[in-house]
């Protein structure tokens, strides 16, 4: 949380000042008045007395994120929009628009660095890490969903050939997927081997 006190001739004029410094919209800050302006000073003395505020504002998380993107959208002139939610105590950010493979690239590598980045660059405004999990038009839902149907469709081709089977390199999260999608099977077991980032996983019939 941003917090800054500020005076001025009125309290809107106090808060204004707040809220330029913050370099926030007005209507996302919360402001405490600490003192009304008074026309006159102690008992009539002295001149006016100042409003004073306190304005503070919390950091969101996903509207941080989805502003980063924004910003890399623009240097890489791709027109685009982004969608914020929040599940738990993951942010999601979606992000919609013409012609967006440029954003996913190969297997979904510059989705992966761009995720990456935009945590890194709201951890770093935050001065603390949160998850964010950065999607292009549901690409990463529709790649789990293949990945399952490949791991499922592979366990049954060792199944019938007794023959391991080697994937190709994949990300710690797409290994995982793998995994999770064949952990009941009573007859298959699954391994990774390499090193990041040639770490494949292996489909192998479990030893008697």
């Amino acid at each position: 949380m941003r917090v800054t006190e500020k005076s001025g001739k009125t309290v809107e004029e106090a808060i204004a000042a707040g809220v330029l410094e913050l370099a926030v919209d007005r209507d996302r800050v919360k402001v405490e008045v600490l003192e009304e302006p008074t026309k006159k000073g102690l008992f009539g003395l002295f001149g006016k007395s100042l409003a004073r505020v306190r304005v503070s504002y919390e950091d969101d998380p996903g509207l941080l994120a989805a502003d980063f993107i924004h910003k890399v959208c623009q240097t890489m002139d791709v027109n685009a929009t982004t969608l914020v939610s929040k599940n738990g105590e993951h942010w999601h950010i979606d992000i919609t628009g013409p012609e967006l493979g440029i954003l996913i690239g190969r297997r979904g590598d510059t989705l992966d660095a761009l995720q990456y980045l935009t945590n890194l660059a709201v951890a770093k405004k935050l001065s603390e890490r949160v998850r964010i999990i950065v999607d292009v038009e549901g690409y990463r839902q529709r790649r789990e969903e293949t990945l399952v149907r490949l791991a499922k469709r592979l366990s049954e081709k060792v199944k019938r050939t007794g023959i391991r089977i080697v994937l190709e390199p994949m990300n710690p999260h797409e290994r995982r997927i793998i995994h999770t999608s064949l952990q009941d099977e009573a007859r298959i077991s699954t391994f990774s081997e390499g090193n990041d980032p040639n770490r494949r996983v292996v489909i192998s019939l479990k030893r008697a």
